[in-house]
């Protein structure tokens, strides 16, 4: 089986590139096979562009393993957060015209909206949403334990919501800002931010494939399921479900239309000849923006930044801009180098893979004539799977309280209700989209644990505290949203 797969991996590559390889590239299919096998990856497509102009496209190995279908230039694979560029372009075609002002508070186009507290109100602009600037932070918690599908609700949230970062003074990824900033899209246009996406970007480009829903892809006669590694083996994984935080990661693409998107931003925002993106907003978003980037001191970091939606970094003396996503069962990035007018797409069929970037760099150092690496590393994240034993109580450190006394409906503003039952002397954690096990670390502390129905691909086991109050009752729960020790 293990010979039968690499070689439709070598047809599908034959099959789907009919052009003359640039002689800088002779060869990177055979690496990219090789990469491939390290990585127990289903499928891969990669493009590059150089001058304008689509110089490899190329698809590698099965976009559905049990049918046998191969991946082209032209299957749609979850982009993820290489969504984000799309919503601030959004943003800088609506500045241009006249519509809104990057510098503008969030509060005058969203109604009924106030951040935190005052600080907030009075400091956060919208560019600052685009940059991670904004102290806002993930936020992940309110958007995907308690998810609503509509935006404007969602980011009403905010008002209830601390900030989990110095306000514009700290660089902290938030997909609730890119939420924040698509629903401000609808809010001034008066259309949802799909309609924004296909009529303002999609169209133009001629991205004929790509698309902002499942239902919308599943469609099409040419898209990828997504894969995931547990214990050394691929096994499928059931697609994301974005809600309401769509503008941070939604999009479904090819590498195909994703060339159209790079050559863009390449040639100051004008594709065939029709400005499409506006070049103030193109120059803007490729320049620093944020110089508060959490990252280690090294050689180059006096130029490691955020844009609007780009990381910023200088590579082997290059000016590079780059942004990549990850989501259930797929990794992707993007790379582009304004001042050679280089672009490179990579997109994959693996969740938590760094392989999108070997690739790239890869391919990059090809072009730019640099040494090889001499080694990568092979990193892949395990999904997360529910052990389903049953466990019993610390009998050392039992609950204060008789295990019914701890049921009760929890609510709070900003995230919303949790219910917690008791069943067969166990309790249960009913939130609005999943049900968990409260399994029990010690005391009053127990911690979420998926039930076999469980489709997330984050670990959820976050320990919850009981507490009571000044009668001794159980009267409230904090819950702890990090990794939990164990």
């Amino acid at each position: 089986m293990k010979f039968i797969y690499t070689f439709a991996l070598v047809l599908a590559a034959q099959l789907c590139f009919s052009q003359q390889i640039p002689k800088e590239l002779k060869g990177i299919d055979d690496e990219i096979i090789q990469l491939m096998k390290e990585y127990n990856t289903i499928g891969v497509s990669v493009a590059v562009v150089k001058d304008d102009k689509v110089i490899y496209s190329q698809g590698f190995g099965y976009r559905d393993l049990k049918q046998q279908l191969p991946v082209t230039e032209n299957t749609l694979f979850h982009i993820a957060s290489m969504t984000k560029a799309f919503t601030g372009s959004l943003l800088g075609i609506l500045e241009s015209n006249n519509q809104l002002s990057l510098k503008g508070k969030p509060g005058q186009y969203v109604p009924n909206f106030q951040f935190y507290n005052d600080q907030m109100n009075n400091l956060i602009a919208i560019e600052d949403l685009l940059s991670h600037k904004s102290g806002i932070g993930s936020q992940g918690v309110s958007l995907e334990m308690f998810p609503d599908k509509n935006k404007l609700r969602t980011v009403q949230r905010l008002r209830y919501l601390k900030p989990e970062s110095e306000v514009k003074n700290s660089w902290n990824y938030s997909n609730m800002g890119y939420t924040l900033a698509g629903t401000i899209v609808e809010q001034v246009t008066n259309k949802s931010w799909d309609a924004n996406i296909q009529e303002k970007i999609f169209d133009p480009l001629n991205m004929r494939n790509s698309c902002t829903t499942i239902e919308e892809m599943r469609r099409s006669n040419n898209f990828s399921l997504g894969y995931g590694m547990y214990k050394g083996k691929s096994e499928l994984v059931p697609y994301q479900n974005y809600y309401a935080f769509g503008p941070a990661g939604v999009i479904k693409s090819s590498v195909k239309d994703l060339s159209s998107w790079m050559r863009t931003w390449l040639n100051k925002g004008v594709f065939n000849g029709e400005q499409v993106i506006p070049e103030a907003y193109i120059r803007e978003a490729s320049r620093p923006q944020n110089l508060k980037y959490n990252e280690e001191y090294t050689k180059d970091s006096f130029l490691y930044t955020e844009g609007f939606g780009w990381r910023i970094r200088s590579w082997n003396g290059h000016y590079r801009l780059r942004h990549g996503g990850n989501t259930h069962g797929f990794s992707s990035v993007t790379e582009l180098f304004p001042f050679e007018n280089i672009g490179v797409v990579v997109l994959c069929n693996q969740s938590g893979s760094i392989l999108p970037y070997i690739i790239s760099d890869k391919i990059s150092r090809r072009l730019f004539q640099l040494t090889p690496e001499s080694e990568y590393p092979v990193l892949v994240s395990d999904i997360y799977k529910p052990k389903m034993e049953n466990t019993s109580f610390n009998a050392d450190k039992m609950p204060t309280q008789p295990i019914n006394n701890f049921s009760g409906i929890y609510q709070a503003d900003g995230f919303g209700k949790i219910e917690v039952i008791e069943k067969a002397g166990k309790l249960l954690a009913i939130f609005p989209i999943n049900t968990f096990k409260l399994e029990h670390s010690n005391y009053n502390n127990f911690y979420l644990k998926g039930m076999k129905d469980f489709k997330e691909s984050f670990d959820p086991e976050f320990t919850i505290k009981f507490m009571t109050d000044t009668k001794g009752r159980i009267s409230m729960l904090e819950m702890y949203a990090q990794k939990r020790t164990h």
